[in-house]
Parts: C-alpha cells; sequence; structure tokens
C-alpha cells in the first residue's frame, strides 16, 4: 500500500504516521529527513540539493523528485510506504506518478481556528524539546526536566495564520488533483487521536 500523508500544520500528521507505520510496517518517508541523510552522507544528489540550500534557493523539483526516486527505490519500499511532505504540487505529483503508483492520499482536515488554537498554545521545552499545550498545564509552565516552558516565535498567532495560510493556498490544487483521481480520503481530524486513526483505517479499508 502507497499512501500520501497529506495535513496542515497542528493537523496532527506526525502522530498519525507513527501509528500507521507501527500497524501497517511500511516506512515513513519524510522529504526533510532525505534531504538531511543524503546532505550529511554527501551523495551526489545531497551535494547538489546543498548547493540550492545554501544559497537560500529553492531545490528543484527535478532534483526533489530524484532524491525521492532514489528513496523509494530501497529494499523497504517493496510492499508499501508513507510519504510525507512530497508532492507539494501538482507538478510533483505529476511527476511522482512516473515514479509509483499510489493506492490513497490522505487529507486530516481540521477547521482553521482549531488549527490556530493548537498551535498557539503549543509550549516547548529548552532544555530536553518536550512538547505540551496551555490546555493541559493548569497553569504550570515548567517542563518535567525541570526547565521552564517557552512560547516559540513561530508559535504566535500572526505567524501561524500565515503558515496554515500558505499550506492551505499550496496545497489545494494538489487536493484536487487526487479528489479527480478518486485517490483522495478525507478525515475529519478534530477528533481524538484514536478516532482520527480508526476513522483512517475504516477507510483504508
Amino acid at each position: 500500500m502507497n499512501i500520501i500523508l497529506l495535513g496542515a500544520p497542528g493537523a496532527g500528521k506526525g502522530t498519525q504516521a507513527a501509528y500507521l507505520v507501527q500497524k501497517y510496517g511500511f516506512p515513513h518517508i519524510s522529504t526533510g529527513d532525505i534531504f538531511r541523510s543524503n546532505i550529511k552522507q554527501r551523495t551526489e544528489i545531497g551535494v547538489l540539493a546543498k548547493s540550492f540550500i545554501d544559497k537560500g534557493q529553492l531545490v528543484p523539483d527535478e532534483v526533489t523528485c530524484k532524491i525521492v526516486e532514489l528513496r523509494l527505490a530501497e529494499d523497504d519500499c517493496k510492499n508499501g510506504f508513507l510519504l510525507d511532505g512530497f508532492p507539494r504540487t501538482v507538478n510533483q505529483a505529476e511527476a511522482l506518478s512516473k515514479i509509483a503508483d499510489i493506492d490513497y492520499v490522505i487529507d486530516i482536515e481540521i477547521p482553521f481556528a482549531r488549527l490556530l488554537h493548537r498551535l498557539t498554545g503549543r509550549r516547548v521545552c529548552p532544555k530536553c524539546n518536550a512538547s505540551y499545550h496551555v490546555d493541559f498545564l493548569n497553569g504550570n509552565n515548567v517542563c518535567e526536566c525541570g526547565a521552564e516552558l517557552i512560547h516559540r516565535d513561530d508559535d504566535t498567532e500572526e505567524t501561524v495564520s500565515k503558515r496554515i495560510n500558505v499550506y492551505t493556498n499550496q496545497t489545494q490544487p494538489l487536493i484536487d488533483y487526487y479528489k479527480q483521481r478518486g485517490k483522495l480520503i478525507s478525515v475529519n481530524g478534530d477528533q481524538s487521536v484514536e478516532e482520527v486513526f480508526a476513522e483512517i483505517v475504516a477507510k483504508l479499508g
């Protein structure tokens, strides 16, 4: 089963990815991780990607697609994979269709207001990187490790709103692309983690 996972910042994509990998046993392929791995190992394609990143430029689609293609050719992907962070555009989706057959595209949907609440209420530990939400802190602002929690600059309402809007505008054509091809599965992300996962599994059949 070859799956693409979509979801705006704060939609719980990372949590659902971990659940899916545990249940189905396929690898979770994050494009960010692939880039970092190739750059660290100084592979030919990694060196090329780094040359664009170092200049502050976007990595061209053909380079990104090649990195994904090489990863999907590895043995652990033979029985399926979960793609996260790719494709981001219709052009990338069309390139991916020449590399692999996608069975399902899972879109975790959550209302804008809920996403905003989730992200702006996040507090993180600068020492151990643990993450909390004000809804469950009961006024406490100290991590279990003893460090004082912080509100990150990129978790302010203005920044979060921009991130969500950029994601929505960028992803909508991709959602339409897969919907037209009968591969899109929309899931209500405004539920408990367990309920979201149960809905995904039920729709995967």
